[in-house]
């Protein structure tokens, strides 16, 4: 990475707010989606996969919002700003005031393939999920898009849609950002105890697998994109844009050293504990987790392989026959004004998708303006990659090859 500070990140208690809670629910979804994807990953409209440019369009609704001023969104819990006191949220407060929109605001998004589960059966029979929209995960933005689920954004009603990041813009799953902007980032790394390594740091994924010192006390992650990108990077691959001989030499890499007792096991967030108790001597690890073990072990380190890290994104979609189009995209159009999406990411400690927001978080709260896990630099974003959109078929392969691997 461009600096020592950006290999082995300092982590505050005072970050925790949110941005935990965010990502140990996200170390749920990857445990429960290697099965998930297994069962319906070959499901949906357009079982070949595909790419935005060919996949079926979703079916548009009547659009209501001119008669009806309301938007029905849901997220994921504990992901929005909020006032501590009175419990409501003041940017959702104050685009109501602007434009007289309300917004019902629920926090209903829990797990990937658990929300896929309730909105597919309607999404497969051209119903209305009474969703106008909601925040999925990169790779499940990429499932939707395939099956046609999710509509075309008209980007004559956002024209913030320019503020978006660069570094969040060419992904390939939505090449130009057609039918998805960004709600919040993050990135996966490694965290390491110091006093279960012998005070050495762990900074790179060939350390966390081979290095004697830490046999046996290593655990990576059950979300496979995660782990399987962050050891295709450690190999010199692209995350991006990589073949079936790329992730499967990745999948051998991690087998040869679970067979040599390198590794114990792969986690969810639940690497938590034994991290700290120094049971575990370093992991594959979400940044949220460990700013709040930090809290009461300030000794435990994090690193940004300099092999590069992923980045990932929850998104927001409009869902087929969604009933409030226009008023979802206003909404989106909202956020993306720097002033509103700066307040936001001051209350969760996520990085900003929006251009223009660390002017104002300096201003604001100059802590967080200068944690670069909230305010990555532009070196630290270019060793930050998004992994690559799957087809079905894929998804099915390499979850198969996956959950075998972790078995046991």
């Amino acid at each position: 990475m461009a600096t020592s500070d950006d290999k082995n990140l300092a982590f505050r208690a005072t970050l925790a707010r949110g941005l935990v809670s965010r990502r140990s629910l996200m170390a749920g979804a990857g445990g429960l989606g290697l099965a998930a994807l297994t069962g319906c990953g070959i499901q949906g409209r357009n079982p070949g996969g595909g790419t935005a440019a060919t996949t079926p369009v979703a079916k548009a609704a009547e659009d209501r919002s001119a008669t009806e001023k309301i938007i029905n969104w849901s997220n994921w819990p504990e992901y929005i700003d909020v006032d501590d006191k009175t419990q409501r949220h003041p940017s959702l407060d104050t685009f109501t005031k602007r434009y007289g929109i309300k917004v019902n605001y629920t926090e209903d998004y829990n797990d990937n393939d658990e929300f896929y589960a309730k909105v597919r059966p309607l999404l497969a029979a051209n119903k209305d999920t009474g969703r106008d929209t909601w925040c999925s995960t990169d790779w499940m933005v990429a499932r939707l898009i395939r099956q046609g689920y999710v509509q075309k954004l008209t980007l004559a009603n956002i024209p913030n849609h320019a503020n978006i990041e660069d570094s969040l813009v060419t992904v390939e799953f939505d090449p130009g950002r057609l039918y998805s902007m960004p709600w919040q980032s993050g990135f996966a790394g490694i965290a390491y105890n110091p006093k279960a390594t012998g005070g050495k740091k762990v900074t790179t994924v060939d350390q966390l697998l081979t290095d004697p010192a830490l046999k046996g006390k290593v655990t990576l992650l059950t979300e496979m994109r995660d782990t399987v990108g962050l050891v295709m990077l450690a190999m010199g691959k692209d995350i991006t844009d990589f073949t079936d001989a790329d992730f499967m030499a990745a999948i051998d890499e991690i087998k040869k050293a679970k067979d040599a007792g390198q590794i114990k096991g792969f986690t969810g967030n639940e690497y938590g504990k034994p991290l700290s108790s120094g049971d575990t001597a370093a992991c594959f690890a979400w940044t949220g987790d460990v700013v709040q073990l930090q809290a009461d072990n300030p000794s435990l380190g994090y690193s940004l392989p300099p092999t590069g890290c992923t980045l990932w994104s929850d998104n927001f979609v409009i869902p087929a026959l969604a009933q409030h189009k226009a008023n979802a995209e206003k909404l989106i159009n909202y956020y993306y004004e720097p002033e509103v999406m700066a307040k936001v990411v001051d209350y969760v400690n996520y990085i900003s998708p929006v251009r223009g927001t660390k002017a104002i978080l300096e201003r604001i709260d100059p802590d967080v303006a200068n944690n670069p896990l909230i305010v990555p630099n532009a070196k630290t974003l270019s060793m930050a990659h998004v992994f690559r959109g799957l087809t079905s078929a894929e998804e099915t392969k390499y979850s198969q090859a996956f959950s075998e691997l972790t078995a046991g």
